[in-house]
């Protein structure tokens, strides 16, 4: 499994941007997809975003597109989010997971994520 750790998250007022980071170890990084899932107080975790493990395919859910941009950098070992224009519904905590299973695109799906970082608080106030 890989190691990941999240950072990048905060408060942020409505229509602001944050950059979440997660940083991976313990194995070859590029071996796996990436996904970006979140979880809001009293919900289910969600899918946000995913990167093929190439970077060449990126996906997101429809309540982020447009706004929030996913991208890694193999060398760096690390899986980006870009967010902008916050909204006050973003307000969760975001997760990092590797996918070692899916080779050409990346899951939407979180089973099929095997290793999960610790989650960083992103908040958007009014």
């Amino acid at each position: 499994q890989v190691q990941l750790v999240e950072s990048g998250g905060g408060l942020v007022q409505a229509g602001g941007s944050l950059r979440l980071s997660c940083a991976a170890s313990g194995r070859t990084f590029s071996s796996y997809a990436m996904g970006w899932f979140r979880r809001a107080p009293g919900k289910e975790r969600e899918f946000v975003a995913a990167i093929s493990r190439s970077g060449a395919r990126t996906y997101s859910a429809e309540p982020v597109k447009g706004r929030f941009t996913i991208s890694r950098d193999n060398a760096k070992n690390t899986v980006y989010l870009q967010m902008n224009s916050l909204k006050p519904e973003d307000t969760a905590v975001y997760y990092c997971a590797a996918d070692p299973h899916t080779y050409y695109s990346a899951s939407q799906n979180q089973y099929d994520y095997d290793s999960w970082g610790q989650g960083t608080q992103v908040t958007v106030s009014s």
